[in-house]
């Protein structure tokens, strides 16, 4: 890298998270970010991240005097441990606040760090309902949960009169996923046909794909990163499987792009608004600042809900700077924040800490394009 590129921050170093762009006036407010950027949910990190970096590039660009933004990203793999080691590691340097975590059963595991240590985790890229217990305090959601999800899937389910239904999950997330999907089932009258456990890194899924073949389904819901996901299709594509897949907002864009190149439709909930949709404000906005980014920063579905995290952590700081800033401050802006981003709102109040319950189902025709 050439010393000027080093010095002013070039592309490279913006998309990676090692830098931030910065105005010369102006407090420094740091977030730390725990992220999968290798291993199987690489992709699905890296767009968080470069969400949350346009978000910041923008607001670091903002004219007038203020406080700066800055994302400090540490790579966890997708790994529990890993995970935790960073949130401990970004709780010691000082950060504000935790924002854009991207595995919920990692975030799952750092719960009692950021409960004891009193630091917001904010905009967690998961809908997993163990990190929305009302026993937690810490917690803040920007997107809505599996609980809502399902809602909107078995409903469509229900309506297509789809009887027989199979569901797949990563077997070492929280259990209360599973209850949300059985709630969501019982409350139209329906119940599991099949359900299949995976384990994280798993590579092989024969089995699984028999399983799920032998149960003469209609169809498969999956709570998995995209991998499993292409994986599974095509060996059930493969074993004659005639029903209909559906996927949870955890595949992200990456999904879309596995399956747009097998020419494989499937149905998806998704929880920001369609990154195509450029006519709403928060989407015009969004496309322009990832394109400021630069580097290789992607439109999607994945990076929008990064984005939007990095536009309340924006704001909530602002608000809390007002008042001294830190971390207490910084929950308490958080505690009273109603914002509308353009076709997108978010409200926290100090009974809920769930800012957003917008959950929209798209199907992805065989091209890869968002078709209903």
């Amino acid at each position: 890298m050439k010393r000027r590129e080093l010095l002013l921050g070039g592309p490279a170093l913006l998309a990676s998270g090692l830098w931030t762009p910065v105005r010369a006036e102006g407090a420094v407010i740091k977030f730390g970010q725990s992220a999968s950027l290798s291993g199987g949910q690489a992709e699905y990190g890296e767009d968080v991240r470069d969400g949350i970096l346009a978000a910041f590039n923008a607001a670091n660009k903002g004219e007038g005097k203020g406080p700066r933004f800055e994302l400090v990203t540490l790579d966890d793999g997708g790994d529990k441990e890993r995970c935790k080691a960073n949130v401990k590691q970004l709780i010691d340097s000082g950060v504000t606040a935790l924002l854009g975590l991207t595995s919920g059963a990692a975030a799952e595991a750092c719960l009692q760090l950021v409960e004891d240590h009193k630091v917001v985790m904010l905009g967690t890229a998961s809908g997993n309902m163990g990190i929305r217990e009302d026993k937690l305090t810490m917690a803040y959601h920007v997107r809505a949960g599996y609980d809502d999800e399902y809602k909107r899937m078995i409903s469509y389910v229900k309506e297509f009169n789809m009887q027989r239904v199979g569901y797949v999950y990563l077997k070492d997330t929280s259990s209360a996923n599973q209850a949300a999907m059985n709630a969501a089932l019982d409350a139209v009258g329906l119940k599991l046909t099949a359900s299949v456990p995976l384990s994280r890194n798993q590579k092989d899924f024969d089995a699984e794909v028999k399983t799920l073949l032998d149960a003469k389904l209609d169809c498969v819901l999956f709570t998995t990163n995209a991998h499993p996901i292409s994986a599974m299709v095509a060996g059930l594509s493969a074993g004659k499987y005639a029903g209909f897949y559906f996927a949870s907002s955890f595949a992200g864009q990456a999904l879309i792009k596995d399956m747009s190149g097998r020419g494989q439709s499937i149905i998806m909930s998704q929880v920001v608004p369609r990154p195509n949709a450029v006519a709403t404000g928060v989407v015009k906005r969004f496309h322009d600042d990832l394109a400021a980014l630069g580097g290789k920063a992607r439109v999607g579905f994945t990076s929008l809900e990064g984005y939007i995290a990095g536009r309340v952590a924006v704001e909530a700081a602002r608000a809390a700077a007002k008042g001294g800033g830190g971390r207490a401050a910084f929950k308490n802006a958080l505690a009273e924040l109603t914002l509308d981003l353009g076709g997108y709102r978010v409200r926290f109040t100090t009974q809920s800490e769930q800012g957003s319950r917008f959950v929209d189902v798209v199907a992805i025709d065989r091209s890869g394009r968002v078709i209903g």
